[in-house]
């Protein structure tokens, strides 16, 4: 990793905690409709990732969307705007939190569905293969879509093929308030890998230089024909399932509890002068600009138009 490419992360991952801390009041505030699902202690994950992708590669992503669609460059305006219902929103202020995407930027959209984006990578990454590009397809997934079916359609269809797609577990330890421990027959969701001949990689997922490392060698593999990997992330959220969740069912034992990524983060950068600290506090005010920003551009926003109702309707 480079002083470039860490600056970069160190952005990102706090313009993600920032916009989430806000969505967090705004919605506290009753200004939004809907449920938020933060992403709030998984930074590390999406921009370890992304810090890798180019506006060409394809994301699909999951009802806890928000990190994966600011990491991949979706306008942070158009997405508060999106969340707040405003016509200016990315999808018109008709999708809301759940739904924000932006093909441009290859982000393929959050998904109310658990486990809906397993096809969906799956079928971007044989695009990219038929087509003959040189790009990837990435499925960001929770520990709670590694049970369902299509995890193990999607695994095994992208090896049959060799596809160029990534499988990104970001295992944050509960599906909703269920343990991951409880729910899954094996300890891991990388060891799965094996029933379908692909490499299966279980990292930190506070540690964003293990996150970054580990998808470089997995767009390597791809990008040179030998098909997909499925990498797992050990990660937490700082937050409730979803905004309101009291969080009953969190052990006060959990090792990733009290873990920061952004703080983690900013201390090994320094330390191996890929930051200063100079930098880091410009980069930590800026973000908070950048969200300023955004809400006031999103409060300035219109509602949708009734007519719209009739718009982009497919079935």
């Amino acid at each position: 990793m480079d002083k470039k490419t860490a600056l970069w992360i160190y952005q990102k991952m706090n313009e993600i905690r920032c916009f989430e801390d806000e969505v967090r009041r705004k919605f506290g505030m009753g200004l939004i409709p809907g449920f938020v699902h933060l992403y709030a202690g998984e930074e590390a994950v999406a921009t370890g990732v992304m810090a890798l992708l180019e506006d060409a590669d394809y994301i699909t992503s999951t009802h806890r969307g928000h990190g994966h669609a600011l990491a991949k460059g979706c306008d942070i305006k158009g997405m508060m705007a999106e969340i707040m219902g405003k016509r200016d929103g990315l999808g018109g202020g008709k999708g809301g939190s759940m739904h924000v995407a932006d093909v441009g930027k290859g982000m393929l959209g959050a998904n109310g569905i658990v486990g809906g984006g397993f096809g969906l990578a799956a079928g971007a990454a044989l695009s990219i293969k038929t087509l003959g590009r040189d790009n990837v397809a990435v499925c960001f997934f929770g520990d709670g879509a590694s049970n369902e079916g299509t995890f193990h359609e999607g695994l095994n269809l992208a090896s049959i093929l060799k596809l160029p797609v990534l499988f990104v577990c970001e295992n944050n330890q509960f599906g909703e308030g269920t343990p991951f421990r409880y729910a899954s027959a094996s300890e891991t969701v990388a060891e799965r890998a094996a029933a379908y001949n692909m490499p299966g990689v279980r990292v930190d997922g506070m540690d964003v230089e293990a996150v970054y490392h580990a998808t470089k060698e997995a767009i390597e593999r791809a990008k040179a024909g030998n098909g997909p990997t499925l990498i797992e992330c050990d990660t937490y959220r700082q937050y409730g399932h979803f905004e309101g969740d009291e969080q009953k069912y969190k052990a006060d034992d959990d090792p990733n509890k009290d873990r920061d990524p952004i703080i983690e983060f900013r201390g090994k950068a320094i330390a191996k002068g890929w930051m200063t600290d100079e930098e880091a506090n410009e980069i930590e005010a800026a973000a908070e600009k950048k969200v300023e920003e955004a809400v006031a551009f999103a409060e300035a926003s219109p509602l949708p138009d009734e007519s719209s109702l009739y718009t982009d309707i497919f079935a």
